[in-house]
């Protein structure tokens, strides 16, 4: 699988915990055993989805920093997940470059959310990374 594959198997197992609250565990065992994942495409898989979900409060606040006139809980769930995922990856992954995650995110919204969240989403990473840049 592509990376990019693997990000919206990630983002759709994201909006499955966030949809079905019972016993994660055994979602996973379901969701994996509909997919053909390598080695290699399970580690980025996991690295994903136990990121976003072990950072979910912190990358929530961070992200609410970055939206204008909008509550986050009041984002749709695909939305709230395609932009934890990616900010995660621009704060936690050295591997992806910004514009990577950036891209990536405004092509899963393309796929899985309204016609106008793409540019929304663009919107608040590009400004969430700009802020980040400037305290480094």
């Amino acid at each position: 699988m592509t990376r990019s594959e693997i990000r919206e198997q990630a983002l759709r197992f994201l909006y499955q915990l966030a949809v079905q609250v019972d016993d994660s565990v055994q979602q996973e065992e379901r969701f994996l055993s509909y997919n053909d994942f390598s080695e290699a495409d399970l580690k980025f898989f996991h690295n994903l989805v136990d990121g976003v979900m072990d950072h979910a409060d912190e990358l929530d606040q961070e992200i609410t920093t970055a939206l204008v006139d909008w509550k986050f809980d009041r984002l749709p769930l695909i939305d709230q997940n395609i932009l934890r995922m990616a900010w995660f990856e621009i704060k936690y992954s050295s591997e992806v470059p910004p514009a990577v995650a950036i891209s990536e995110a405004v092509q899963l919204a393309k796929l899985y959310s309204d016609e106008g969240a793409h540019s929304y989403i663009n919107a608040v990473l590009g400004s969430l990374y700009r802020q980040h840049e400037a305290k480094e």
